[in-house]
Parts: structure tokens; C-alpha cells; sequence
């Protein structure tokens, strides 16, 4: 690796450390350091781990939690269980969970997903999906995307899911009486 790379990934970590800071923990929303806020989500199609097209654009009119995640990434596998509880509790509402595994290796992604019973599409991820939305350097990272396609916040690394819930709760339609 040469220096230019090394004082590359040095100045990536230095501005993701300032804005964990900024942010105040693993949580963070709109800030500086996350260009996609307010502005549309990057659109994709993939496959997902049962065969059906998850297609971000044909998501338009639902509240999207968009999450990045892999095996090996412990605070990931705290999250998804309370996905899943979202996913029951808010899908009626219009949320749809859509997750995403960096995992070099399907077969053991598409495991951890059946174990943990997701019951939203999971499809695989890459470097190019990962760099239309900004580069995935660590995991989790979870988008929250308005019913009009648009990043209302990011959330980078463990997650408070409470605050979470209480962002995403006021995008979707008030329940029916």
C-alpha cells in the first residue's frame, strides 16, 4: 500500500471519527460529513436471497429502512430481530425494511437469514452499490428514505434503535381507527 493510500484512509477514519463525535455516539442524522441527506436515494435492482427483484424504485410511496449489514458484524445481528419487529408492526403502515449483506460469501448470509426468520428482502451487496451511497467503510450502516425516495437521515455503526423507531414512526400514515 502506498503512502498516498495510507494517508487517504487516514483522513476517511479522522472525518468519520469527527463525525461520531459531532453526533454524539453511533447514531448520527444529518450532518456534514453525510452527502446524501436530503437528496434522492440511489436506485438499484438485485436479486434478492429468494429469488424475488428488490428494486429500490419500485418502493416509491413507502417509508424505506435501508440496511447494510454482514455476518460477522455483531451490532448487525442486534438490529435485525427489531427489524423484524418493525417490519411486522409498521409494513400495514408502509414501511418496507430492505436489507443488504456485504458479505463476500451468499450461502452464509442467506443462513444468518433464515435463522434469524427476516421476514423483509435481503440481497447482496458489492462495492459499486456500496459507493452509490457513499461508500460502506463500516457496518451497520442504515438509510432512512422517505415515501418520496428522499435520505432523511444515516446511521452509522450501533445504532439506538429507539431513536430510530421515533424518526421513522411520524414519516408513515397514521394507522387506521
Amino acid at each position: 500500500m502506498g503512502s498516498w493510500q495510507i494517508a487517504v484512509r487516514r483522513l476517511t477514519l479522522s472525518a468519520w471519527l469527527a463525525g461520531m463525535l459531532v453526533a454524539g455516539g453511533g447514531t448520527h442524522l444529518a450532518f456534514a460529513g453525510e452527502p446524501l441527506v436530503h437528496k434522492r436515494a440511489p436506485v438499484f435492482v438485485r436479486t434478492g436471497f429468494h429469488d424475488q427483484r428488490v428494486d429500490l424504485a419500485a418502493y416509491r410511496g413507502k417509508v424505506v429502512l435501508l440496511n447494510f449489514w454482514a455476518t460477522w458484524c455483531a451490532p448487525c445481528q442486534i438490529e435485525m430481530p427489531r427489524f423484524v419487529d418493525w417490519q411486522s408492526r409498521y409494513g400495514p403502515r408502509g414501511l418496507a425494511i430492505v436489507g443488504i449483506s456485504m458479505d463476500d460469501n451468499p450461502a452464509t448470509a442467506r443462513r444468518l437469514s433464515e435463522k434469524l426468520k427476516l421476514n423483509y428482502p435481503v440481497a447482496m451487496g458489492d462495492e459499486k452499490l456500496g459507493e452509490l451511497y457513499g461508500g460502506i467503510l463500516g457496518l451497520p450502516v442504515t438509510f432512512l428514505i422517505d415515501r418520496h425516495g428522499v435520505v432523511r437521515a444515516v446511521y452509522r455503526g450501533e445504532a439506538d434503535l429507539n431513536a430510530i423507531e421515533k424518526q421513522l414512526e411520524p414519516l408513515l400514515p397514521r394507522p387506521a381507527p
